[in-house]
C-alpha cells in the first residue's frame, strides 16, 4: 500500500471510529457509570470484535451479506433487537461516581458480538475493504488496513471512555445520573432509524 493510500485509509478509519455511533454512546455511558478500569472488557471487546469483523469482511463475508437482502435484513433486525436490550441496560444502570448498584458493564464477548450486528460498523468495514485493498497485493493491503483500523479503534474507545469517566463526579448525584442514562439510552435508540431504514 502506498503512503498516500495508507494516509487516506487512516483518515477514513479515524473518522469512522471517532464519530458518534452506538459503540461510542455505550462507551461514554460505561465511563460515567463504571469508570475506566471496569469498562476495559467492553473496550477490548470492541477492538477485537471489529478487527475480526474487518478480516472476515476482507475474506468476502461482509459483501456476501450486503448482496443478499434477506441476510442484510436479518442483520438489521438482529442489531435493532440487541440495541434495544443495550439501551435498557444503560437506562437502568445506577450511574454516577458510585456505579456499584444495578447494572454492570458489557463483557468482552458481549461487546465483541455487538460488532457483528452493528450495521454502521459492518458498512464501514465493507467500504474500507473495497476502497483501500488492492487485488494485486491483497494480503499486504488488508494487513495495513487492519493495523490502521485497529489503532483508530483503540484511540476511539479510549477517548470516549475517558470522556465518560471525566463526567463521573459531575453526575455523582443519582438524579443527574439517571437523566444522563435515559438520554444515552434514547440516543442509542435513535441510532435505530438509519439501521432499520431501507438500505437499497
Amino acid at each position: 500500500m502506498s503512503l498516500q493510500l495508507a494516509l487516506a485509509a487512516a483518515m477514513f478509519c479515524f473518522a469512522g471510529a471517532l464519530t458518534p455511533g452506538p459503540n461510542n454512546v455505550m462507551l461514554l455511558a460505561s465511563g460515567v457509570n463504571f469508570g475506566f478500569a471496569r469498562s476495559l472488557p467492553h473496550m477490548t471487546g470492541i477492538v477485537a470484535g471489529y478487527a475480526f469483523l474487518l478480516v472476515m469482511v476482507g475474506m468476502g463475508l461482509g459483501q456476501t451479506v450486503i448482496d443478499h437482502p434477506l441476510a442484510f435484513q436479518a442483520l438489521r433486525v438482529g442489531g435493532a433487537v440487541y440495541l434495544v436490550w443495550l439501551a435498557w441496560k444503560i437506562a437502568t444502570a445506577t450511574g454516577g461516581a458510585k456505579g456499584e448498584g444495578r447494572g454492570k458493564p458489557l463483557t468482552f464477548f458481549e461487546a465483541a458480538a455487538f460488532q457483528w450486528v452493528n450495521v454502521k460498523g459492518v458498512l464501514l468495514a465493507v467500504s474500507a475493504v473495497a476502497a483501500f485493498t488492492r487485488p494485486a497485493d491483497f494480503a499486504a493491503t488488508l494487513a495495513v488496513l487492519l493495523t490502521v483500523s485497529t489503532v483508530a479503534t483503540i484511540v476511539s474507545v479510549v477517548v470516549w471512555t475517558l470522556f465518560g469517566t471525566s463526567l463521573r463526579q459531575f453526575l455523582a448525584d443519582a438524579r443527574k445520573a439517571r437523566v444522563f442514562n435515559v438520554v444515552m439510552a434514547a440516543l442509542l435508540l435513535a441510532s435505530l432509524y438509519p439501521m432499520l431504514r431501507e438500505a437499497r
